[in-house]
């Protein structure tokens, strides 16, 4: 099996609605607040369901640039306006996002493995390296 089935697999198991348990991305939501005061900082005046539909779209953009090699619209303004100019999101809250996205993945995938894990990490990382660029150039 491919990573990137091992990631479509995994990604079909961890957004599976679970009664009495946050959705998948509120639940990383919560955790990356947990993981640090500069991030909560960050977000302390956001509409957090409003965050998450935009994680979403981000997120499918980070998946698409993996797999085309092709920034779309939605990463080039993300990286935009996360950038020193714009927003600041310094480079290293990206590994703690990941970090954080990954710690989800764990807790909401009962086939979690180390392919899992390393799944999830080689289709993002293309896309956060551009995040991470980004904030020096734009």
């Amino acid at each position: 099996m491919s990573f990137d089935d091992i990631f479509d697999a995994s990604y079909e198991r961890v957004v599976i609605p679970r009664p009495g348990s946050p959705d998948f991305f509120e639940a990383f939501y919560r955790r990356f607040l947990m993981s640090s005061s500069e991030v909560r900082m960050l977000f302390r005046n956001t509409d957090m369901a409003e965050q998450r539909h935009m994680l979403k779209k981000s997120f499918f953009s980070l998946v698409s640039f993996y797999a085309s090699g092709i920034i779309d619209d939605v990463l080039r303004r993300t990286a935009y306006l996360h950038s020193a100019r714009q927003l600041n999101i310094k480079p290293h809250l990206y590994d703690l996002w990941l970090e954080c996205l990954i710690d989800t993945v764990r807790a909401y995938d009962p086939e979690f493995s180390d392919d899992v894990e390393l799944a999830w990490r080689l289709i993002l990382s293309p896309g956060i390296t551009y995040m991470k660029f980004g904030y020096y150039h734009f």
